[in-house]
């Protein structure tokens, strides 16, 4: 009796651990995983299956699982630094463990594996996004001048400018994005506000993530670019923007908002606008545009 109970007590306790697993997303992952053998797959579609059937039992038995991204080369970085031997499937949980500590991860909450692997996908991007254009701001230092920290002061002057973007925009969903044109790539934060109650609902990460890549490109003065489109039932989407110049932002004219919208980055040829959307310029911010925040 005493046995059983036991063992039900350990039921219980199970349903109640938290786990996290490591995904191998992409075919060129899996395949750099299989040169260990201790690695049981040998087809990253049965995997995928695989790790689905248990993603789906493990929510059957009311426990919690995180996905989160596994990345072949930080494993193998991860085994050197730690001194443990890679082909051991108790390296691997170590790793796993420690991905749900610092790396990006997503619950599953039963939704169908490609849509979670494209969702986690996103977040890795956003996270380094986040992670690289922090790491450049930091680099900027304090103001030859005046000992004002650039990248602070720079980080103050976006949210100030993305609240005043906010307190403007027309009631509806605000859909924005910013671009920073940089080397050795361009940045690309996105924000969505829900403007169905009295305040936008944000979610913290992508709003810090859109800050901070804002704040960048107003402290280097980089080419780039704010977008945003204002969805509302019964009226057309509105589109409209700005460009980053001189520590501010410069309203874009109706035409230019469209020539952005309705030409092909990558060709340049003409696209067809699209219905029931209108392009128009921004709301007045209620300041001079572009202000001059700091000059350094």
């Amino acid at each position: 009796m005493a046995h059983t109970d036991s063992r039900t007590m350990r039921r219980v306790l199970r349903r109640e651990i938290a786990g996290t697993i490591g995904l191998l997303t992409d075919e060129h992952d899996f395949r750099a995983m299989r040169r260990y053998r201790t690695f049981a797959f040998d087809d990253h579609a049965t995997y995928l299956k695989q790790v689905e059937g248990l993603l789906r039992t493990r929510a059957l038995q009311g426990s919690h699982t995180a996905v989160a991204l596994f990345d072949p080369e930080e494993y193998a970085d991860f085994c050197r630094r730690k001194d443990l031997d890679p082909d051991r499937p108790s390296s691997r949980t170590r790793f796993t463990a420690q991905l749900a500590l610092t790396g990006p991860t997503l619950p599953y909450d039963g939704q169908p594996l490609p849509d979670l692997l494209t969702a986690l996908v996103d977040e890795a991007v956003r996270q380094a996004t986040w992670e690289y254009a922090t790491t450049l701001l930091a680099r900027l230092g304090a103001c030859a001048s005046c000992g004002e920290d650039i990248g602070r002061a720079a980080f103050t002057r976006a949210a100030d400018l993305l609240a005043r973007i906010l307190d403007t925009a027309p009631p509806g969903d605000r859909h924005l994005v910013c671009s920073v044109t940089g080397s050795p790539e361009t940045l690309i934060a996105a924000l969505h506000a829900d403007g169905t109650g009295d305040a936008p609902a944000l979610d913290e990460s992508e709003a810090l993530e859109f800050t901070t890549v804002l704040a960048l490109g107003l402290a280097t003065e980089s080419p780039g670019g704010l977008v945003v489109r204002v969805s509302a039932p019964d009226t057309p989407d509105r589109v409209y923007g700005w460009r980053l110049r001189s520590h501010g932002l410069a309203p874009l004219t109706a035409g230019e908002v469209f020539d952005a919208y309705c030409t092909d980055i990558e060709s340049g040829d003409l696209i067809s606008p699209e219905s029931n959307v209108d392009y128009c310029p921004p709301p007045d911010l209620g300041e001079e545009a572009p202000r001059q925040g700091h000059h350094h």
